[in-house]
């Protein structure tokens, strides 16, 4: 099983910046589709955040994010991705789960433990 390592939650300001980091450690290069982050907050249903696909390079990000956020892949540790959050707001407060599409599966076949965020008004 592949295991995935977040980290970069914390408790900021309405308006702060907080980057996120996800690694798949010892996972080859060319056995991921897509990497990205997924989040829930209290008493909701997990919501997509964001993803970066291998082939490409192509970035898909959700409405309530677009223009705030941006994830990345480290340029040297290949399955390395960020999640740079700018201006964020009160309604981002939610546990974000960094998730994994690997080659042969049909939609995202590793999730993260998880990372809160929480941003104060």
């Amino acid at each position: 099983q592949v295991q995935l390592v977040e980290s970069g939650g914390g408790l900021v300001q309405a308006g702060d910046s907080l980057r996120l980091s996800c690694e798949a450690p010892g996972r080859a290069f060319s056995s991921i589709v897509a990497m990205g982050w997924f989040r829930q907050a209290p008493g909701k249903g997990r919501e997509f955040v964001a993803a970066f696909r291998w082939s490409g390079g192509r970035t898909v990000y959700a409405d309530s994010v677009k223009g705030r956020f941006t994830i990345s892949r480290h340029s040297a540790k290949n399955t390395l991705v960020y999640l740079q959050m700018t201006d964020l707001k009160p309604e981002d407060t939610a546990a974000y789960y960094c998730v994994l599409h690997q080659v042969g599966a049909s939609t995202w076949s590793t999730w993260g433990r998880g990372t809160q965020v929480t941003v104060s008004a």
